[in-house]
């Protein structure tokens, strides 16, 4: 049921990450109502604004002036506005100066209210092909390679999925980043320009997509997704094995039919649980 902006609080507004179709009904109508729209570019939110016939009156917020809007923006809440925070694409806070302005609201006892949208991170994730119940978002990598390397180090026995931004000039030199640190067989995903006109997915090995990109110039911006680690498998002893093979066994299952079917639920070869069952002494035999 529509509302009207509760006064006196932050509206978290998500908008598209590039396809203006993505544009949520409830963030038109927030962003129509509320007495203030923050910004981090005002002149790339005003296109937003006028393609949606929006007229309220916007300021700027961004990581330069962040430190004089904050008290400003507080302020103007606890008289009463509704205000509105925007990113130039996706969910404020996330990869952009929102953080500091939504934790002073938190701090202040002041309503934040999220209006959800589509986020690079879990747009590229849900399409990826990579395992998505546990991943990590880790925004964008150290600029400096000496820094970004340490970083990626201190993941590299990482199981969950990845995922990480980039920027079009920076692609080359993260992607070899990676293959040093992480190997050239680790699967990638590499998702562009998402939702928009040139959207494209490359799936494949760390070491094919540094071949890839030295013969294509990177455009656009990025989200990687790097597969990760294959989860160490608990060893299971002989006593154990056999203990197996010896319980499927008086059952009625002769040497081979046990051996075969344990193969299948482990990762053990039929051939080696076969030698196994051989040397089972069986009470009836």
């Amino acid at each position: 049921m529509a509302t009207e902006p509760k006064p006196g609080t932050l509206y978290i507004v998500g908008t598209p990450i590039g396809n203006l179709e993505d544009m949520t009904f409830r963030a038109v109508r927030i962003l129509q109502s509320v007495d203030m729209i923050a910004a981090e570019d005002t002149r790339h939110t005003g296109k937003l604004l006028q393609h949606f016939q929006i007229k309220t009156p916007q300021m700027s917020y961004h990581e330069h002036n962040r430190n004089s809007r904050i008290p400003e923006i507080l302020e103007s809440l606890k008289y009463g506005k509704a205000i509105a925070l925007v990113s130039d694409a996706g969910m404020p806070g996330i990869s952009d100066p929102g953080y500091e302005l939504i934790k002073a609201c938190v701090d202040a006892e002041i309503d934040v209210v999220p209006i959800p949208s589509a986020t690079a991170a879990i747009t590229a994730l849900s399409a990826s092909g990579l395992p998505t119940n546990r991943f990590i978002f880790d925004g964008f990598l150290p600029a400096k390679s000496q820094q970004r390397r340490e970083y990626l180090q201190s993941l590299l026995t990482e199981i969950r999925t990845l995922v990480f931004y980039e920027s079009p000039h920076r692609l080359r030199e993260t992607l070899k980043d990676l293959g040093d640190i992480f190997g050239g067989d680790r699967q990638i995903v590499i998702a562009r320009e998402l939702t928009k006109l040139y959207e494209e997915f490359w799936r494949g090995t760390i070491a094919e997509a540094i071949a890839h990109y030295q013969q294509k110039e990177p455009q656009g911006e990025y989200t990687l997704l790097v597969a990760g680690i294959e989860p160490s498998k608990p060893q299971i002893t002989e006593a154990e094995l056999k203990a197996e093979l010896l319980a499927m066994m008086k059952q009625g299952a002769s040497r081979s039919q046990a051996s075969r079917q344990l193969a299948k639920e482990i990762s053990i070869s039929r051939n080696k649980l076969y030698q196994l069952a051989l040397t089972i002494e069986i009470d009836n035999e």
